[in-house]
């Protein structure tokens, strides 16, 4: 755990406004004027590269700030007494994290850049002077917040109640959702996130995820390239998740 944060010294500044953001309104509350969107500027330090398998931040170590992702994407997981790694997330552009931490002195989990990434950071000491003074923001963040809790509820019950398949249906239908969210395809999109990331995650061997998406596919539910996906009878995926929308509104 003595491995340095590796947001290279390098980095450059991708943009210098968050008013110009296209996914601004994302991660920051839509109700800002442009004096408190200037407050934010003055706050966020936007736009900074973050290598392939390169660390944002480490588990334990002192909690400074929440990041939120600009491009690229990144996994957060947990290292265990023993060293095992359990996957607890996946974030795209335009979602945050860290925001588990901030109750915290210290990180309670790892973030990884899958691809060469870009993050915007925000110190959680300036954030949380700003947010008095700006309750859009406050209650901006405290929705961010329960949402984590949230999807923290739903990756419990989908781990300890469902099929391989539901997982996988599940997880495949949440990025589609999380992709239109950014105005991109919410049918034809890239993992970014390898198999044997998707398997520890859900709580599966990846065996058993290539067997799966290779079963999907014979069945006409998706296409698969590599990466690429095509969702291509979303009724079909849905009717396999059915057990776990029951359960949830029970």
């Amino acid at each position: 755990m003595g491995e340095r944060i590796s947001i290279s010294p390098a980095a450059t500044l991708l943009n210098p406004s968050c008013n110009r953001c296209s996914l601004s309104n994302l991660c920051l509350p839509l109700a800002v004027n442009q004096q408190d969107m200037e407050r934010l500027e003055d706050v966020v330090q936007q736009g900074r590269t973050v290598d392939k398998g390169s660390h944002i931040f480490k588990q334990h170590e002192p909690f400074k700030s929440c990041y939120a992702v600009r491009s690229g994407a990144i996994k957060t997981y947990m290292v265990s007494e023993e060293g095992d790694e359990q996957i607890t997330g996946f974030y795209l552009p335009g979602e945050i994290i860290g925001l588990d931490s901030m109750n915290a002195e210290t990180y309670s989990c790892c973030a990884k850049a899958l691809d060469r990434t870009s993050v915007c950071e925000i110190p959680f000491d300036k954030l949380e002077d700003l947010a008095t003074r700006l309750p859009s923001l406050q209650h901006h963040f405290f929705q961010l917040m329960s949402k984590e809790i949230q999807e923290s509820h739903q990756l419990s019950m989908l781990l300890s109640k469902n099929t391989a398949e539901e997982r996988i249906a599940s997880l495949l239908l949440s990025l589609s959702s999380r992709f239109k969210r950014r105005k991109l395809s919410p049918t034809r999109f890239r993992l970014p996130m390898a198999r044997n990331d998707i398997g520890n995650y859900l709580g599966l061997a990846v065996e058993t995820v290539s067997r799966v998406i290779t079963r999907f596919q014979k069945l006409g539910l998706i296409d698969v390239q590599g990466r690429d996906i095509s969702l291509k009878n979303f009724e079909g995926l849905q009717e396999i998740i059915k057990p776990i929308s029951r359960c949830s509104n029970e």
